[in-house]
């Protein structure tokens, strides 16, 4: 009876011991689970990420070129015409740079800077200085004579002489000079006429203007989604969100070299390398990289800010 309870508390015991190994055994395998679970969250996440913009106005004069830059983001965040950039690296063809290519953002040693002759926009309201009235020497026709000959051709053999008095013809007086009221010029004669009438981008409130706190164009706060039009026609040269600050942005390169940015946006309707007609649909209003719906909206020529008011019609 002995051997026989011993026994049955031997078989007892291994029972309990084979029980709890069953359940560590079950027990582990959830954990096991999870973190591989957790694991391909996070490279799923990882991987839906969108990639940081790499662009940033070059605090050392030079920029690495990343994938999806074109020259003229690189020159727009720089606020450098890209034709000077072009000039600067020798890229023969503003369509062709390459991953891992080191631009320099600054003229090399010697350059010539090559101003432009419309450089200045705006019509100057500034007077003109005190005309300047070209002349030409006037001559006098002499009759011939031996005198007069000498006169001519040895003036000082004939200083003490004095040789005959020759009327000269009459001149006509001058006429005074009128210094006529300057004006502005009309807005048809400015610089941007050669890009035709601008459009107003989108419809919405104007929020920021040109100057203020350092801006570089004009905010327009909207609801998301409003249509946003291209102010004018030409060929897109920018289309992503490269740009730091900027969040989905579009650039498009117009007549007369000015460019127009139009930025923040929900999304982007065109690609690089499209021609555009003024008033087409090319994006939507957002908030990428913002903190609120809006447009901002940009004038560039020859690389520099330009006030958008100044080219945009009035609104009633």
């Amino acid at each position: 009876m002995i051997w026989v309870a011993g026994r049955l508390g031997s078989i007892g015991l291994g029972l309990i011991v084979l029980g709890l190994s069953a359940c560590s055994t079950t027990s582990s395998v959830p954990v096991n689970d999870r973190t591989a679970s957790t694991s391909a969250t996070a490279v799923k996440s990882a991987a839906a990420r969108p990639r940081t913009p790499q662009i940033t106005a070059s605090t050392t004069g030079r920029y690495t070129v990343q994938r999806g830059d074109t020259l003229y983001a690189i020159a727009f965040a720089n606020s450098l015409d890209y034709r000077d950039v072009a000039r600067w690296n020798r890229i023969e063809s503003v369509d062709r740079i390459f991953v891992g290519q080191e631009l320099r953002l600054t003229p090399p040693p010697g350059a010539v800077e090559i101003q432009p002759l419309d450089d200045d926009p705006k019509p100057s309201a500034r007077p003109l200085a005190e005309p300047i009235l070209l002349s030409t020497p006037q001559a006098i026709l002499l009759p011939y004579s031996e005198a007069n000959w000498m006169q001519v051709n040895h003036p000082s053999a004939v200083a003490a002489a004095k040789p005959p008095a020759v009327k000269p013809p009459p001149v006509a007086a001058a006429a005074p000079s009128v210094t006529a009221a300057v004006t502005p010029a009309p807005a048809s004669a400015m610089p941007g006429a050669q890009v035709g009438e601008w459009l107003w981008p989108s419809e919405g409130t104007l929020a920021g203007r040109f100057g203020a706190a350092g801006g570089k164009g004009i905010d327009i706060v909207g609801a998301r989604n409003t249509p946003v039009i291209a102010a004018a026609s030409g060929k897109v040269v920018y289309s992503g969100s490269g740009l730091r600050g900027y969040g989905k942005l579009l650039i498009i390169k117009h007549a007369g070299e000015f460019l127009s940015a139009y930025a923040h946006n929900e999304s982007i309707l065109v690609k690089e390398g499209d021609s555009v007609t003024a008033g087409q649909k090319v994006a939507l209003m957002g908030d990428s990289d913002a903190d609120r719906v809006e447009l901002h909206f940009e004038i560039r020529r020859y690389g520099k800010p330009l006030d958008p008011l100044v080219y945009l019609p009035e609104r009633s």
